[in-house]
């Protein structure tokens, strides 16, 4: 004769161990791992810069090549494909001819040649490279090889003209820097004050309290380099700080607005802690041409 009594329970389970805590801060970022490309990058920047100006410009063509590629790869996912390999061969012409042009006399013509021509030759390029595809959503590819070129090479290579320039050293350094602790300043404030957001529907994260310590450490970083390094008046370094927070607050928004409208959080998650190469250059592309020209015109040697 069989018992419908339930079986004694036996020992209970062990609890299931907890999964590490990542070390994220509100921002959201994995900071040990951020840092430590952060310091890295920061001194192969000062290395080459100091003694090696071509490592540097290696490493501009580098990151122009893969931030050029993310963005090809987040516009494949609306059905728009980039000539990119004629994308990627162009981007290496217009940054490191245009930082070999410059080095020679005289900048301005020299300079300009070659980035125009490396310019109209990769779109030529790129046009041309799709034309085997057919009519069929030619315009849209098409379009997207232009906004890859005009965004990221096109920009960037003020990077090179900054540096190929008479203290090009001291100008590349101003313009990273500014920027650099425009972007910690914004970070710094918002996480600590942030309250009230600045564009909530572009970029919910990015607060008033962050772009008044973005304006802070902006406006100081160029006052020092204005004076220490540049030797100018400290007006255009409070210029430069100003304008440089503002341009590069607005690359901020403008990638934002890329990849909220192609549903995507990041570009890619090549850097560690920081997302893909684009989250990074975001500021940097659209402050160089401004940081370029400032520094052309009210600086000593251009």
């Amino acid at each position: 004769m069989t018992s419908d009594a339930a079986p004694p329970p036996g020992p209970p389970a062990a609890p299931e161990p907890l999964a590490p805590p990542a070390h994220t801060s509100r921002a959201g970022r994995d900071l040990p791992k951020a840092i430590g490309i952060g310091v890295g990058l920061g001194a192969y920047v000062v290395l080459s810069l100091l003694f090696l100006k071509p490592a540097f410009v290696l490493l501009v063509a580098v990151a122009l090549v893969l931030g050029s590629r993310e963005l090809h790869a987040a516009l494949k996912r609306q059905g728009m494909n980039a000539a990119i390999v004629p994308i990627m061969v162009g981007t290496v012409a217009i940054a490191i001819g245009s930082y070999l042009a410059g080095i020679q006399r005289p900048i301005v013509y020299s300079t300009t040649s070659v980035l125009l021509g490396a310019l109209a030759l990769t779109v030529l390029a790129a046009l041309v490279w799709r034309m085997p595809g057919g009519a069929h959503g030619y315009v849209k590819d098409a379009a997207a090889s232009l906004f890859i070129i005009c965004y990221v090479p096109l920009l960037g290579s003020f990077t090179a003209l900054m540096l190929a320039g008479e203290n090009g050293g001291a100008r590349l350094v101003t313009f990273i820097l500014v920027v650099v602790m425009s972007d910690t300043g914004g970070y710094v404030f918002g996480v600590l004050l942030g309250k009230h957001p600045m564009a909530p529907r572009i970029s919910p994260k990015k607060s008033w309290e962050g772009l008044v310590g973005s304006l802070v450490f902006g406006v100081a970083s160029g006052v020092a380099m204005a004076v220490l390094g540049l030797k100018v008046p400290v007006w255009i370094g409070v210029l430069i700080g100003v304008a440089l927070v503002a341009v590069g607050t607005c690359g901020d928004l403008i990638e934002s607005m890329v990849k909220r409208d192609l549903g995507i959080k990041d570009m890619s998650s090549f850097l560690p802690g920081h997302g893909g190469v684009m989250d990074r250059l975001d500021s940097l592309l659209v402050a160089a041409p401004v940081a370029w020209l400032i520094m052309y015109v009210l600086v000593p040697g251009g």
